[in-house]
């Protein structure tokens, strides 16, 4: 039986990560801020990604598990339609520590699992709006910057363990009707994640470090 975790699993995407694949069989180790606020299958556990404590913890208590996927999922959002004279630099310090910090941390703290596994995926939810190139329309300095900032940052470290056979994925999960997402979002999140899953289940060594939609098509930089 393979293990995946999830962190932010409590809700949204996260929560039908879990659902989903406890559904197909998978031991599910479920992570987010309040284990309260977690009602699906598996185990769960309490994380702040922004607390290195907390991180820490977590990886004490699964540091003799083999972990097949970790599913960064955990991120925020920020103050939205700020212009730029009017960015909120305090907000903008904690949506980077969420986002780009946390999931790094994370990572480097389960590291020791996933790579005793025999799957050896480390995902990454990123978001299109992180694309440099895609940017035609400016704005959402602050969220756009982590998730640009965390795709050099997975980029890096697919290069740094590729000898190790660490496979890792930057995924942008689509406009998703989320708390974060809104109602007015284009698909759900089964849909979401269900693409996310197949394009996790196919990937090898060759898509390492690479940035794709969940439909599968691989997204510009």
């Amino acid at each position: 039986m393979p293990t995946v975790l999830i962190t932010g699993a409590s809700r949204g995407i996260g929560a039908e990560f879990a659902r989903q694949y406890a559904v197909d069989g998978w031991r599910v180790i479920a992570a987010c801020r309040d284990p309260g606020d977690y009602d699906g299958e598996g185990e769960v556990h309490a994380l702040d990604v922004t607390d290195g404590d907390s991180v820490a913890a977590l990886g004490q208590a699964v540091a003799g598990e083999k972990i097949d996927l970790l599913i960064n999922n955990a991120g925020i959002y920020g103050p939205r339609n700020l212009s730029f004279d009017e960015l909120d630099y305090d907000a903008w310090s904690q949506v980077l520590r969420t986002n780009l910090m946390g999931p790094m941390r994370v990572a480097a703290s389960l590291a020791g699992p996933v790579m005793a596994s025999q799957q050896k995926k480390m995902v990454f939810i990123s978001s299109k709006v992180g694309s440099i190139a895609d940017n035609s329309s400016g704005g959402s300095y602050i969220y756009r910057s982590s998730k640009t900032a965390l795709n050099m940052a997975v980029k890096s470290l697919s290069l740094d363990l590729s000898g190790k056979g660490l496979i890792t994925l930057l995924l942008h999960p689509g406009w998703v009707q989320t708390d974060m997402g809104g109602a007015s979002a284009l698909i759900d999140a089964v849909t979401s994640v269900a693409g996310m899953r197949a394009v996790i289940d196919r990937a090898d060594a060759a898509d390492s470090g690479r940035f794709f939609n969940y439909d599968g098509n691989e997204l510009p930089w």
